[in-house]
């Protein structure tokens, strides 16, 4: 689906790999802190606010033309919780795999994030958390040094 070019979303270019070095100075969650054992349980507890935030009165509105609604931020959660379980499973399937790329702002337009169900969203966010923590169960030890390469050439590892 092309770009609408009356929306005023502007697409995202920033190269995220910086953000499993240090903390994001947005959110300020620092991916560098969690450890290989902690990781598939810290995925609920940032997952699991979504389905208060989608019963709210105001979850299709954008606090600013530019901004992203509520639903369309759990869109792009629920649909990152997918990307990165497929990214997990890759890495245990094969050796040093190229990561396919994933353009966020085509798949929110591609899906349709603001026409989205929230409730049905909100569901999906819960089932998608639970298949990427049972992808992350399977990792031991050495697993998680695992090389990866990214589609832009960028290395690091499965953690």
């Amino acid at each position: 689906m092309a770009r609408d070019s009356a929306d005023p979303i502007v697409p995202d270019t920033k190269d995220w790999t910086w953000s499993t070095t240090r903390p994001c100075p947005e959110c300020g969650f620092d991916a560098s802190t969690v450890s290989a054992e902690a990781l598939p349980g810290a995925v609920a507890p940032l997952t699991e606010p979504w389905a208060a935030v989608l019963t709210g009165a105001a979850v299709r509105q954008r606090p600013v033309p530019t901004t992203w609604s509520h639903l369309e931020y759990a869109c792009h959660v629920r649909d990152v919780l997918t990307v990165f379980a497929g990214r997990f499973e890759l890495i245990l399937e094969r050796d040093d795999p190229m990561l396919p790329n994933w353009d966020q702002d085509d798949a929110s337009i591609d899906g349709e994030y603001a026409a989205q169900d929230p409730v049905e969203v909100g569901r999906q966010i819960a089932e998608r958390s639970e298949e990427l923590v049972a992808v992350l169960q399977r990792f031991q030890g050495a697993d998680w040094d695992r090389p990866v390469t990214r589609s832009d050439g960028a290395r690091f590892t499965a953690l």
